[in-house]
């Protein structure tokens, strides 16, 4: 890191090229975030591999858009489960056990999801890999949050949402070349198996490379402290954070303060005298929304909804592997900004240009042709479409995306961090089953009135962002008061 006055993550260096006391080695530390947010990885390709394989599973089972829509946002009732028990288990076995008991769960739901006999025993399996997505939306951002420097902790835990953008990414990228490899469509045949099941059945080995990569990252230096292991955390945190044995000592001194007297904080703790901690009732709004504006019908359904308006199913595969594009490169700019101009900002922004965005992707479904039981779009209102969904995707990607993971990593007050963190995610899971297992129906009902909802979802996403929302930018974990 000796590169000149100013490294990419925007923190100053000395003249020496060697990082300040009190940023540690950020090389050292950047492996260690990017191990840990393999897990996101493994997020984004688990809930977006399934967008290849709708028609074709709806085909196999011969079931309707009600027990399909089910079918698809099974895996958010797992991760309901799993984001409401990581807390718990983070406190009580380590952060480091509960990312490979989510690799094992991966890896299983894999195989199983890739070998259904029946419908529900596939809704079995995505449930199943669901748990292990809640469980590592959870831990990733609150290890992450909890081994880095301050002056880099904004750029290391977004590390978490570029590894979902990239995984959603990866499974369209692989879902496109097996339906290639299956002359064009997930329903052909590919071997023993249908494309489809080979789509589902591929995420075994990334859950591999996780569960390996788990082995060798340390145990966050806060659950160390927490349990008494204070000589691993005071090693840990000189090679994460850096300084000398007085600072380290100080350092250690201000997470004993923090934690307080609970040893492991529970539900209960999360309630004050008029009901939960305003602080969470933040922390679960901001969730919420983040699914409410409806970002992930784009990544669960684009490929049936260019199917639904007269778009080939190649083209539609095509069309959901721009979008992860546009996703990836929304990610980049929220990663090089979230540091310089805060997170407040950058919600504020993200807010505004996706209600625009979506208004004007509801309008164009309005112009949608219906001959009998043939749907097509006219290429103007498709190309109006195709840029509108694009310019939602990358308005997301630069700030709710990144930003909500950030927030929820930093936002709580440490002592009850773990366990406000697994609430505003089981809330995030909830919502996005609610608007999940609603589009298909919705998509019947009106595609065009389905986007006008999101679209007033995102609207008031700018109101609760502006009143309620307070910059965290800069400021220790251990600052963090609620």
């Amino acid at each position: 890191m000796a590169l000149g006055a100013v490294d990419v993550s925007g923190a100053s260096q000395s003249s020496t090229g060697k990082t300040p006391e009190g940023e540690g080695n950020i090389v050292h530390v950047t492996m260690i975030a990017a191990a840990a947010a393999m897990g996101g990885f493994l997020f984004g390709y688990d809930s977006s591999v399934i967008n290849g394989a709708v028609d074709a599973i709806q085909q196999r089972f011969d079931v309707g858009a009600a027990t399909l829509g089910f079918t698809v946002a099974s895996a958010l009732l797992g991760c309901v489960l799993g984001a409401a028990v990581a807390g718990g288990l983070a406190d009580r076995l380590g952060r480091i056990r509960v990312m490979q008991i989510a690799g094992v769960l991966f890896a299983v739901s894999a195989l199983g999801s890739a070998l259904p006999f029946t419908v529900w025993d596939l809704t079995a399996w995505r449930i199943l890999g669901g748990a292990a997505i809640g469980l590592a939306s959870v831990i990733a951002p609150t290890y992450i949050a909890e081994v880095s420097p301050a002056a880099y902790r904004g750029r290391l835990a977004s590390l978490q949402q570029l590894a979902i953008v990239l995984g959603i990414a990866a499974s369209q990228l692989v879902n496109f070349g097996i339906a290639q490899m299956a002359d064009g469509s997930a329903h052909n045949m590919l071997g023993p198996l249908q494309a489809w099941q080979w789509m589902l059945g591929v995420e075994m080995l990334p859950a591999l490379v996780y569960l390996g990569l788990s082995l060798l990252i340390p145990e966050s230096p806060r659950y160390l402290v927490r349990v008494g292991r204070v000589d691993k955390a005071r090693g840990i945190l000189a090679d994460v954070e850096g300084g000398g044995t007085e600072r380290v000592n100080r350092r250690i001194g201000e997470i004993r303060e923090a934690l307080g007297s609970e040893v492991r904080p529970r539900l209960r703790d999360l309630t004050g005298r008029h009901g939960l901690l305003p602080i969470v009732w933040i922390g679960m709004a901001v969730s919420a929304f983040q699914q409410l504006v409806g970002i992930n019908v784009i990544f669960y359904y684009s490929s049936s909804l260019w199917q639904s308006v007269g778009v080939a199913e190649t083209d539609s595969l095509l069309l959901s592997l721009f979008t992860s594009v546009v996703n990836i490169v929304g990610t980049f700019v929220a990663i090089l900004l979230v540091d310089r101009i805060g997170r407040k900002p950058l919600l504020l922004v993200g807010s505004a240009g996706m209600t625009v965005a979506l208004a004007l992707a509801a309008y164009a479904f309005s112009n949608a042709v219906v001959d009998g039981e043939e749907v097509s779009l006219p290429f103007v209102w498709g190309a109006v479409a195709l840029a509108a969904a694009s310019l939602f995707v990358l308005f997301f990607a630069l700030s709710w995306g990144v930003v909500v993971w950030v927030l929820l990593g930093e936002m709580f007050p440490l002592r009850i961090r773990a366990a406000a963190m697994g609430v505003a995610t089981a809330t995030q899971w909830l919502a996005n089953w609610l608007v999940t297992v609603s589009f298909p129906s919705l998509r019947d009902w009106n595609l065009s009135g389905a986007y006008l909802i999101y679209a007033a979802f995102a609207a008031i996403s700018f109101f609760l962002v502006w009143k309620f929302v307070k910059e965290t930018r800069g400021k220790t974990l251990e600052e963090m008061t609620g």
